[in-house]
């Protein structure tokens, strides 16, 4: 199954001659529509939970499975982009993505709506790494910055708008159409993906090792399902079956990244990690999405339970920092282009820290246009440090590790996202818990609004912990300009 030198030097394209426009169209409508599935259904969680008759530590699973998914998948793609071609990757992903995307429309309960979301992440987690790897394929190190900041329009635009558009489609309609109003964008991506989409990867089909799938899947799956389930029952934390499960994914992850490092062949080369600026950003990235995907579930939950609002407002107050993430990611981009991470990397994590602190200190007295900007200032702060610093840490990386570089950055993203949903809910579940056993009256309006407003200001806190650490590590950010070799 090996292939030989000049196998891989004729199956890789030459780019110079090839448009990139139509090829970064094609990737980035797929993706786009991918991955606003991830916040898609934020603001319908409170209808779910009624409809579907599930609780809010289930319902969360809708996004914590998603997420999971993407990330078990994700290393896979760090193989199998090297054994088919962008346009296969490309086509087969939203296949996926869109008979998911019909089954959850379609679904009469919650565990085949889960089934359904399941199938749509196999087809995210199959996607993003395609177009990370193609957009470093394709672009020089001098011009990825601005090319980098069109995919964050996507990776960051795409889930932050998702909680808007879930409060329009939820008051106008109902929650199936979240899933109805995708498919003929799904299926416009194929056509015309099928139609301008070229391979631009080299196919060196190297060999395929079970085992490293196979121990791969349980650590992140397990690391996940662990701390989702702490969220759940009376135990929490000191349940064996969180604690066990948290220790066996950690466990497998250890023996998997000891097995990557002695196989020729890796599934995924952590070697990559020898380069300090990617290993610093891994960090980074990691505490960015935790805090981003966390946030963008809380806050549409006390926007509609501790202030009342319906889902159609609570998504319109979100909107505005939706739109300004977007806005800034490709100006951040270029940014970095002219001006290095340093200069985009520390305010950022600074805004950060400033934001989640206004965050601990929210009741059900804060105004809503209080929320417009907070969420705003967030979403601002998360801009200028994703993809400067993404693209800072793959520029250190040469060639041949462009496809473990973005899927171990793609995949420990994806899993923090879970990771981060599940204790930022779980605490926050455990905080009303809390106040509501030493509550007078915990079934009365206003008991149930104050725990929950301990729930919020708790999760925060831990949120505004993880922030002044990425401050901290943003001061260490130094610019890289070419590619290192790695041996």
């Amino acid at each position: 199954m090996d292939a030989t030198a000049g196998k891989t030097k004729s199956a890789a394209a030459d780019t110079s001659e090839i448009k990139k426009a139509p090829i970064m169209i094609s990737l980035i409508i797929g993706a786009f529509i991918a991955i606003l599935n991830e916040t898609l259904l934020n603001v319908a969680y409170t209808d779910l939970m009624a409809q579907l008759q599930v609780s809010a530590a289930t319902v969360q699973w809708l996004s914590t499975g998603f997420m999971l998914v993407v990330g078990i998948l994700v290393p896979v793609s760090a193989l199998l982009i090297q054994w088919f071609t962008t346009r296969q990757m490309f086509l087969g992903a939203m296949a996926l993505f869109t008979a998911g995307t019909l089954l959850s429309g379609l679904a009469p309960n919650f565990p085949v709506l889960l089934a359904g979301r399941i199938i749509q992440a196999s087809g995210t987690g199959l996607l993003l790494p395609v177009l990370m790897n193609t957009i470093l394929v394709l672009f020089p190190p001098e011009k990825r910055g601005g090319a980098m900041g069109m995919m964050g329009l996507v990776i960051m635009f795409a889930p932050a708008i998702g909680p808007t558009l879930s409060g329009i489609i939820v008051e106008s309609l109902n929650w199936r159409w979240l899933f109805f109003l995708i498919l003929p964008f799904a299926l416009f991506s194929i056509i015309f993906g099928m139609i301008y989409l070229r391979n631009v990867s080299d196919i060196t089909k190297p060999k395929v090792d079970i085992i490293s799938i196979v121990l791969s899947t349980i650590g992140f799956g397990g690391l996940v399902f662990g701390f989702s389930n702490a969220g759940e029952g009376e135990s929490g934390w000191t349940d064996p079956g969180v604690y066990l499960t948290i220790a066996a994914g950690f466990a497998a992850l250890g023996i998997f990244v000891w097995r990557q490092l002695r196989l020729k062949e890796p599934m995924l080369d952590m070697r990559a990690f020898k380069s300090p600026m990617f290993s610093l950003t891994t960090v980074l990235l990691i505490i960015m999405m935790m805090t981003m995907f966390s946030t963008m579930i809380i806050l549409p939950l006390y926007l509609q339970g501790g202030l009342a609002l319906t889902a159609f407002v609570a998504g319109l107050a979100l909107l505005p920092g939706g739109l300004l993430n977007g806005a800034m990611s490709p100006i951040a981009g270029r940014l970095f282009d002219r001006y290095g991470p340093r200069a985009l990397v520390i305010p950022g994590t600074a805004l950060l820290v400033v934001t989640m602190w206004f965050f601990t200190n929210v009741t059900t007295d804060t105004a809503t246009w209080q929320f417009v900007v907070y969420h705003s200032m967030l979403m601002l702060g998360i801009s200028l440090v994703m993809m400067p610093g993404q693209t800072n840490g793959l520029n250190q990386l040469p060639r041949k590790y462009y496809p473990h570089g973005t899927a171990i950055l793609n995949t420990l993203q994806q899993v923090a996202g879970a990771i981060g949903v599940a204790l930022f809910i779980g605490i926050m579940t455990a905080a009303e818990t809390g106040y509501l056993q030493s509550a007078v009256n915990p079934e009365s309006a206003s008991a149930q609004q104050e725990a929950l407003t301990s729930g919020v200001q708790g999760a925060f806190t831990v949120g505004l912990i993880f922030a002044i650490i990425a401050f901290i590590l943003s001061l260490f950010m130094k610019r890289t300009t070419a590619p290192i070799e790695i041996d």
